[in-house]
């Protein structure tokens, strides 16, 4: 019954949400209030806990302080996946595009409503970073954000996909006394409504209609019949022109 298919639903999903966050700055001032530095702010696909364990094994005395993990920083990762039955639609729905070179149509059946969590960190060393991350986030969120994927190429399906900011929370971690590495972490939490498609599938059009109408609910006096066909087109330039044959039939 199932059948092999891969839309990369998912991974369009989640690149359009990474590139949301690619162009985040930070400016450091002096004590005039001078912007003296202007930090692009890393973002990269990680777990936090991992991120973590980076951070706290870097040391004062590291020789490699060079390469070290500089804050700020940013990552993001997918948390989990569930069934959303508030955007259910029929199942019986299809969406089809006549296929030109075969007359044949490619066909799919109605999508499945499912919400990804995702939840987006940043990193800083002070709290001024930290504010500055956040307010260049927040103003776009209302409390939700769309963006346009190309779902399925194949019938010209673009998707509008909102994006939910759910919570935000924050922390101020300190290991050792008040001279050791710092680091206050954001966070906030998303809810990704995707839609998830089916196999694709070629069908044949439908050239030839016959409808018969009756006078009774019984179906024995019909009164008409109707039949159309459609004839082979005929191509003149980039235009293809397709006539019709129709026949009426009383009773």
């Amino acid at each position: 019954m199932l059948q092999k298919f891969y839309h990369s639903t998912i991974r369009k999903g989640i690149v359009a949400f990474g590139n949301m966050f690619n162009n985040i700055y930070v400016d450091r001032r002096d004590a005039s209030n001078e912007v003296v530095q202007t930090l692009k702010v890393p973002l990269s696909y990680s777990p936090r806990q991992k991120f973590l364990a980076r951070i706290e094994a870097i040391t004062e005395s590291d020789v490699r302080r060079d390469v070290q993990i500089i804050l700020p920083r940013m990552a993001f990762e997918m948390l989990s996946i569930e069934y959303d039955p508030t955007r259910r639609i029929s199942l019986v729905q299809q969406n089809r595009v006549v296929n030109n070179t075969n007359n044949t149509v490619n066909a799919q059946y109605a999508p499945s409503p499912y919400n990804i969590q995702v939840a987006l960190y940043a990193y800083v060393k002070n709290q001024d970073d930290g504010l500055q991350i956040l307010e260049q986030i927040l103003p776009y969120f209302n409390p939700d954000f769309n963006l346009t994927i190309n779902a399925i190429p194949q019938l010209n399906i673009k998707n509008d996909l909102p994006i939910l900011l759910t919570d935000i929370s924050y922390e101020d971690q300190y290991e050792g006394d008040f001279t050791q590495r710092r680091a206050i972490i954001w966070t906030l939490n998303f809810t990704l409504k995707l839609n998830f498609y089916g196999p694709i599938e070629k069908r044949g059009v439908i050239r030839t209609v016959n409808v018969d109408t009756f006078n009774n609910l019984d179906l024995t006096e019909r009164i008409q019949q109707y039949s159309v066909s459609l004839t082979e087109g005929t191509t003149q330039g980039n235009v293809t022109a397709n006539s019709f044959i129709e026949t009426f039939t009383d009773f």
